[in-house]
């Protein structure tokens, strides 16, 4: 969904700034609308050809201390309209670049694992299927975004976080709760939205290589800057790693461009393009090995958008997406179905305006629409039990239209109300609503924060096609919460706090073989806790908590007994990191990750449904460092698993054990 460009950079904190700032936030109804491998040289040569390189400051920097600036970072996913960050109605985490350089993260799916309220649920090592669960929501009930587009892709309308690198990534944005009124479905528990960078100032080039433990080796690019009217940002990078067990190699390239043409101040015509491709060993779990099973996925993604500020009170945002996935599994030692091949396509038209009716109220609306094509040829699909296709595909077309007022009548009070409907080509209608609000106690410096919102995801081809019922009807959630966050010692310590609860009703399971139906309910709540603290200007420290009791309700079906914990859904989540730079040229990140009381479904067991059965609990540890010898050459290392800790956050699938890294970084 297309969303303001020039807003992702903007800060702005003073009155005056805030007085234009777009006044957040009532909203008022909405009348409904129906209706192989590449290598990293050859793509640095075609992204990159013709771009002028100059100089550019090095990492490690301090970064400005809260006394030093009085700006308010800006966020945009929350509301779709620029928002302080301390105004934000809802739950918002944000994670910026620094961070991931700091810590060295180099895929997304590892920055998300400090975010309260998330659980990250990696399938062994490095390349295989990466999950987020949201508030105990499945994965395909969190919407991903990139610069506003929707990109879950794939039979199942999940996101695969597995291949997703961090490459030219400038912020992510986590907004936790109902989201389906801004951004339909697939939100039902939440958004994550990521920012790509903005070319600004020079041209300028980073090149950076690496390598380590398990025949690991990467090499990354990245150039931006902005040349007359024209600016860029452009990424590269590729991924070679053999990880621990037998068929367990991964091999990873993936690119980003963000190009755009500005012939003014209020106009911007761009595009974001995408490419990757993987290839991965896929040795099963441990107990049921697998040493020749092979699967590449390959994606890409084009889209056009415009950002005109036609006037100082109304803008307008559209987007044009075509994007395309290719996964070939073959050989496949799956028994039944044997080798496949699926292809997901999709079209989609997202238009955005924005009307500032007063200096009080701002009118967000918008129209939407997609295409999806999704199918799996499986030649080779046993017939053992009775005729079955060798060829699955499934056509789906969504329209979809919004409405959202944001409403301010005192300078720190914020409220926002929104409703959208969605009609789809195979089970009609479906409408949401959201309300929100905020209160910014100034002399204290607290936020007061809540929501409560619908939310619905509707069933995905994956579920059409192989349960064999295209009758199903969309899951629905009704989820609230309330916050507050407390910033301290002139910003230097900022501390939030939130409960969340969700009563999940239509959910889709099996209730026989190969046969699915809506047939469960389910309900979770918890609280999400927040720390950031920067002490003194050299260092910085964070620490997330989120305790979840999520679990089934109602008459029990074949997937699970009533009452029974969601899978793989922990109770406990801690995380915390320190950052420290010594002598302005060293800085070293130490962060640990501690998970506590998760269950999963005995598959194995005569019992129907089957029951729970406990999993080890587990943490880890990593540590970075990186030396600046001068403003063009940077070294770094870490080490991951720094305790060399035994657990699988998938039982069966194991972790790395410790691993050992190093690199080095040369900026121009």
């Amino acid at each position: 969904m297309p969303l303001p460009r020039g807003a992702r950079v903007s800060h702005s904190r003073n009155p005056s700034a805030r007085a234009t700032l777009p006044k957040l936030v009532l909203a008022g109804g909405v009348h409904y609308l129906l209706a192989a491998r590449k290598s990293l040289a050859t793509i640095i040569a075609l992204l990159g050809s013709g771009i002028v390189l100059l100089a550019q400051e090095a990492t490690p920097t301090a970064t400005p201390t809260p006394s030093e600036t009085a700006e308010e970072p800006i966020v945009i996913t929350a509301t779709r309209v620029d928002t302080p960050l301390d105004q934000s109605p809802a739950s918002v985490s944000v994670i910026d670049s620094s961070e991931f350089e700091e810590k060295q993260i180099e895929r997304v799916a590892d920055a998300l694992r400090e975010v309260p309220g998330l659980s990250v649920v990696q399938t062994g090592a490095p390349g295989q299927l990466t999950s987020v669960f949201t508030r105990g929501l499945r994965s395909e009930h969190t919407q991903v975004l990139l610069d506003g587009i929707p990109i879950n892709q794939g039979l199942q309308g999940a996101f695969n976080f597995a291949d997703l690198t961090v490459d030219d990534i400038d912020r992510i944005e986590v907004v936790r709760g109902p989201q389906s009124t801004l951004y339909g479905p697939r939100a039902m528990a939440g958004a994550i939205q990521l920012f790509t960078k903005v070319g600004d100032g020079p041209p300028a080039f980073t090149l950076s290589e690496e390598g380590g433990t398990y025949a690991t080796f990467r090499e990354a690019f990245q150039t931006s800057g902005k040349i007359d009217q024209f600016d860029y940002s452009i990424s590269a990078s590729r991924l070679d790693t053999d990880n621990a067990r037998p068929n367990n190699e991964y091999r990873n390239t993936a690119a980003v461009a963000d190009v755009g043409w500005s012939p003014n101040t209020t106009l911007r015509i761009g595009s974001l393009l995408t490419y990757s491709v993987s290839e991965t060993g896929d040795p099963n779990s441990i107990f049921d090995p697998r040493p020749i099973d092979h699967f590449l996925t390959e994606r890409w993604l084009i889209g056009p958008h415009l950002d005109w500020q036609a006037t100082d009170w109304w803008e307008h945002k559209l987007v044009l997406e075509y994007d395309h996935e290719r996964q070939v599994n073959n050989p496949n030692q799956d028994g039944f179905v044997g080798p496949t091949r699926a292809l997901f396509e999709r079209t989609q038209l997202d238009y955005q305006n924005n009307l500032r009716a007063t200096s009080w109220l701002t009118i967000t609306s918008g129209l939407f629409y997609s295409r999806v094509n999704a199918g799996q040829e499986r030649p080779f699909v046993s017939q053992a039990f009775g005729p079955q296709p060798t060829f699955v595909s499934d056509h789906t077309e969504q329209i979809g239209a919004f409405a959202q007022l944001t409403f301010q009548p005192l300078r720190d009070l914020i409220f926002v109300s929104g409703a959208r409907v969605d009609h789809f080509n195979q089970f009609g209608d479906i409408g949401t609503w959201r309300e929100a609000a905020s209160y910014l106690v100034e002399k204290t410096d607290t936020t007061l924060h809540g929501s409560i919102a619908t939310g619905f995801s509707p069933p995905s081809s994956q579920d059409k096609i192989f349960g064999g019922n295209f009758g199903l009807q969309p899951e629905r959630d009704l989820g609230w919460d309330a916050g507050i966050e407390q910033r301290l010692w002139n910003k230097r310590v900022i501390i939030g706090t939130t409960y969340f609860h969700n009563d999940l009703s239509n959910l889709i399971g099996y209730s026989g073989e190969f046969a699915t139906l809506n047939l469960g309910a389910a309900r979770t709540q918890g609280v999400e806790c927040e720390l950031r603290a920067r002490p003194f200007d050299r260092l910085e420290l964070v620490a997330t908590y989120t305790y979840l009791d999520a679990y089934t309700v109602g008459a029990a079906d074949k997937e699970q007994l009533p009452g029974a914990r969601l899978p793989r859904r922990p109770r406990n989540e801690f995380y915390a990191s320190a950052s420290y730079l010594w002598f302005h040229r060293l800085r070293t990140t130490f962060s640990a990750k501690f998970v506590n009381a998760r269950e999963d479904i005995d598959f194995n067991s005569p019992q129907t449904p089957p029951p729970n059965f406990d999993v080890e609990d587990y943490s880890f540890a990593n540590f970075a460092a990186e030396y600046e010898i001068n403003r063009h050459l940077t070294l770094f290392g870490r080490v991951d698993n720094l305790t060399n800790e035994h657990y699988a956050e998938v039982y069966g699938f194991p972790a790395l054990g410790r691993a050992a890294y190093g690199g080095v970084r040369v900026s121009f």
